[in-house]
């Protein structure tokens, strides 16, 4: 039979109530008292039971995370991220899917209340208005490249914007003047962000923009692949494209190939997210670089900090930085490539 707190406490020669305040730092223990809890623990092999826990200090020791979908580089990048930093800050995650839905997420949402001492949420095919509708106010909250919402909440999210201009004009100083953008699909929120920084690069080179050039995509590798196959239709044929992530821009590589189209001789390529295995295409993909390990670090950090310290008064924003990766899809080579613009 497993050992229980009462047995610790007769091993060890003191009150179950000691044993408690040693085990959960919740008051002062002497330190020769503190030992022989410890030495009293081990010798039992006792196990804290964790609800009787959570009673008394009124935590999980759990954090959930709901994330848009699961498949992928970048999710498992991501939650690799998440995992990490949760286990350096004596945490456990409870990990669920929305699938874009907002029935999804507030089922999920309603399944994890109590179950967690906070939320990291990402939901960027949902409005502000209905994300702040969705969210718990009992719940500390950390948002991930989300609508900016009422409630006061930390936001961190990726310079999407900010990436996608900075690739684009890269593609435009290699003298192209008709870039295709393979975007993601309606109504995302990081899709809808980049292809506003793919807008403002042609615009700050006097380009005008085509909604013809915009060819919707849908985030995974198929979506890049179909997507190409329309711009190679188009009579005037662009001579490079922007795919808003790498998988679409890895799906693209390959309609090029199958359609005989040289990179980037005969049409340059660049992505974003700077997955891993992009280096390693045929050719290496030019891309925007965020550490995507490191937006799930930080989420927890900061979840972490709200839950130790109180939820903050005002809603508090980060931004991760965004830089162009530059390697031979787009063009360059020799010292130029693996450099960052």
């Amino acid at each position: 039979m497993a050992a229980t707190i009462r047995d610790v406490a007769l091993r060890a020669g003191v009150s179950v109530a000691t044993v408690s305040r040693a085990l959960n730092q919740s008051g002062p223990v002497r330190e020769d008292t503190r030992r022989r809890v410890v030495e009293a623990v081990t010798e039992l092999q006792y196990r804290p039971n964790n609800a009787a826990r959570s009673l008394i200090t009124r935590r999980t020791g759990m954090f959930g995370v709901l994330l848009p979908d699961l498949h992928g580089e970048f999710f498992s990048e991501l939650i690799r991220g998440l995992d990490e930093a949760a286990q350096a800050h004596g945490y456990h995650l409870l990990l669920s899917s929305s699938h874009d839905l907002a029935e999804e997420l507030e089922a999920a949402l309603h399944g994890m209340q109590g179950r967690v001492d906070g939320l990291v949420v990402m939901a960027p095919r949902l409005s502000a208005e209905k994300l702040d509708a969705l969210l718990p106010r009992n719940t500390p909250v950390v948002l991930l490249n989300s609508p900016h919402v009422a409630t006061s909440v930390y936001n961190l999210r990726i310079d999407n914007r900010g990436g996608a201009r900075a690739i684009v004009t890269h593609l435009i100083s290699h003298g192209h003047r008709r870039i295709a953008m393979i975007t993601g699909p309606a109504g995302n929120h990081d899709a809808e962000e980049r292809v506003a920084g793919y807008r403002d690069a042609l615009a700050d080179a006097g380009i005008a923009c085509s909604s013809a050039l915009e060819i919707e995509g849908n985030f995974r590798t198929s979506g890049g692949y179909r997507a190409t196959g329309v711009i190679l239709g188009l009579e005037d044929r662009p001579t490079a494209i922007f795919a808003s992530n790498d998988a679409m821009a890895l799906g693209a590589l390959s309609a090029l190939r199958d359609a005989g189209v040289g990179v980037p001789d005969d049409m340059a390529l660049a992505g974003f997210d700077d997955l891993s295995s992009t280096q390693y295409s045929i050719p290496p993909l030019s891309s925007v670089h965020v550490s995507i390990s490191e937006l799930g670090a930080r989420a927890i950090a900061g979840l972490s900090d709200v839950v130790t310290n109180g939820s903050p008064t005002a809603e508090r924003h980060e931004i991760l930085h965004a830089t162009a990766v530059l390697r031979r899809s787009c063009g360059c080579s020799g010292r130029e490539a693996n450099g960052k613009a």
